[in-house]
């Protein structure tokens, strides 16, 4: 048996008057004991006590020596070896990826914008990541200094505060300044959405400089290659897109096949094309040069391979650029176009010296095969009741996609002919047949 006198056990209990010293001595004692009990029967036993000064008047305690505590080993920095072993670590790290970073031939078009447009939406990036930052640097601060300013092994206890719950200033700063942050967000946020309306045109006293007259181009995205038609010039171009520089873009956008983007991130901002729609998009290159334009949304097998190139040049220069493909001996008719509209991959530049003048529009409609109803013409059609019963004739008229099921591999997919129409849209015998059946078991319904 030993003694647990207070002058032997530094730290067991806290220092108070001689008469609460007893009490609160005899009330740790019973606890103790109690602790004593069940780690004998559980069969595991107490780690350390808790620290505090001595006690200059605690009565004595004994207790056998087969049940005291171990004290835990004391808290050591960390082995040389393993600092040196993370310092090596730190050392791969920023290799591998500056590595990593040199194989990924990544393009920094976005960060270094050569239009206006895609210059104000760089500026609009860079503001919103440094506000955002003001969170986020203390943040990873605070992960980093509080570990190591409260760590385990410390001596400096003076600011040990085991009773503190609220502190009003810390509630000014922690609500404050996300709500400033997120207003500040607000605001140009507000202001960039109606300056980079893609919709809307450009404007030169916004633009600060004198531009020239815009160029109007209307881009169709295919599986998997893209067609730009320029309905002035009368020409097209598979895969290449001319611009002169320092002139506005006008782009009108549809598409013949599923959805995707068109996408030229050192000029502006991506936008969707869709079958049966059209979307807007109005862009401008400051300067003369090549830039690179893909197809930024997944849109089956050819889609890696589904980019072009954006030729920024002179007046002159895109002027010849226009004879070049005047002089080209194909022309984008209704039939070539349903030959260009057939599904490949890693198509080649390709110049059209003539364009139909209702092709855009066609497309847009998915009409351009011969016979076909237009959306226009269908909407137009629903808003006044329908086709009706001599509608079902015409039926063949509206069916515009069938003959361009592919599957996952971009293979064309049989689908069951359609039977051909009786003329003069009358019905056919079994039509009628089927008909009159179903008349006449309406009426006997009746």
């Amino acid at each position: 048996m030993i003694s647990l006198e207070s002058p032997e056990v530094p730290g067991l209990f806290p220092a108070r008057a001689a008469s609460e010293s007893q009490r609160r001595t005899f009330r740790h004692a019973k606890l103790i004991s109690k602790d004593v009990r069940r780690n004998d029967l559980f069969g595991s036993r107490p780690q350390h006590f808790t620290r505090g000064p001595p006690v200059t008047d605690a009565p004595v305690l004994s207790v056998p020596d087969n049940v005291l505590p171990e004290r835990p080993p004391p808290l050591t920095r960390r082995s040389g070896k393993t600092c040196e072993a993370d310092l090596r670590l730190s050392f791969k790290i920023p290799i591998l990826l500056g590595a990593v970073a040199s194989l990924s031939a990544c393009q920094y078009d976005v960060l270094a914008p050569s239009g206006w447009v895609a210059a104000e939406q760089r500026d609009l990036l860079v503001i919103s990541t440094l506000l955002m930052l003001i969170v986020i640097i203390p943040v990873i601060f605070m992960a980093v200094w509080f570990p190591l300013r409260y760590r385990a092994d410390r001596s400096d206890l003076s600011d040990y505060a085991p009773t503190w719950a609220h502190s009003t200033r810390l509630e000014y700063v922690l609500w404050g300044v996300p709500i400033v942050i997120v207003a500040i967000l607000g605001v140009y946020t507000y202001i960039y959405t109606y300056r980079l309306d893609p919709y809307r045109q450009l404007d030169a006293a916004e633009i600060g400089r004198e531009i020239g007259e815009p160029i109007e181009v209307d881009v169709v995205s295919l599986d998997w290659k893209w067609l730009f038609i320029y309905p002035k010039q009368g020409v097209a171009s598979v895969n290449e897109l001319a611009v002169p520089a320092n002139r506005p873009i006008n782009l009108r956008l549809t598409s013949s096949t599923v959805m995707t983007t068109f996408s030229v991130p050192a000029l502006g901002g991506m936008i969707y094309t869709m079958a049966g729609m059209e979307t807007k998009l109005h862009l401008i290159a400051d300067e003369e040069g090549t830039y690179f334009g893909q197809a930024a949304h997944y849109s089956g097998p050819g889609f890696s391979e589904m980019h072009f190139q954006t030729l920024a040049m002179n007046d002159a220069d895109f002027d010849q650029w226009v004879e070049k493909a005047r002089a080209s001996n194909d022309e984008l008719s209704r039939e070539a176009y349903l030959e260009l509209e057939v599904p490949t991959m890693a198509n080649d530049v390709q110049y059209y010296s003539g364009v139909d003048a209702t092709l855009f529009d066609r497309i847009r409609g998915l009409c351009v095969d011969e016979g076909k109803v237009c959306m226009d013409q269908m909407m137009m059609q629903d808003e006044m009741g329908g086709g009706g019963l001599e509608g079902i004739a015409d039926k063949h008229k509206y069916q515009y996609d069938e003959q361009r099921a592919i599957d996952g591999f971009g293979n064309p997919i049989g689908v069951p002919a359609t039977p051909s129409a009786p003329a003069h849209g009358g019905h056919a015998e079994g039509d009628t047949l089927s008909m009159n059946s179903h008349e006449g078991a309406a009426h006997d319904g009746l």
